[in-house]
């Protein structure tokens, strides 16, 4: 990163009521993983053109409406991103899906916002191929960014 660049910024908000988030922690992972994507050698991550990344958690209702409109796809799905730095993300699908793959809700959601920084990194996945190599890269980064985040919440010794 160059002296003049600013890191990008990223803030989390949820404009849900019906699942509980711990939303500092899903702050702290949010600025985590943006500081991994944007220091992955490979990565376009443009900061200038995304001075302030926007995570909204959403419900799956306002998330069918943002999908039909954007996608032109009915229902709900798990993670939108718009160019200008907005990633959209469901917690009543991050739930279900934490179900299914015996996961924690809040553990979806953080795979959540980082493939959508990847999005914003250009990555897509719309065919086999692009979804296969977004895949290898986000196994990557989200690993590295669970480590970093278990190193900050481990107690320090005094």
């Amino acid at each position: 990163m160059k002296r003049s660049e600013r890191p990008t910024a990223i803030q989390v908000r949820n404009g849900q009521r019906s699942i509980k988030i711990r939303l500092p922690e899903l702050q702290s992972f949010a600025e985590i993983a943006c500081a991994v994507v944007s220091n992955h050698k490979r990565l376009g991550f443009a900061s200038a053109s995304n001075p302030m990344i926007g995570v909204a958690i959403i419900s799956d209702r306002q998330m069918a409406k943002l999908h039909l409109r954007f996608s032109g796809i009915a229902g709900p799905t798990d993670v939108l991103t718009f160019h200008h730095g907005e990633i959209v993300v469901s917690a009543e699908t991050a739930r279900r899906q934490a179900r299914a793959f015996g996961s924690t809700t809040e553990d979806e959601l953080r795979l959540y916002i980082l493939h959508g920084l990847l999005h914003l990194c250009g990555f897509d996945d719309t065919s086999a191929r692009a979804r296969a190599a977004m895949r290898q890269v986000q196994d990557q980064l989200l690993g590295d960014a669970l480590r970093r985040e278990r190193r900050l919440k481990k107690p320090q010794p005094v």
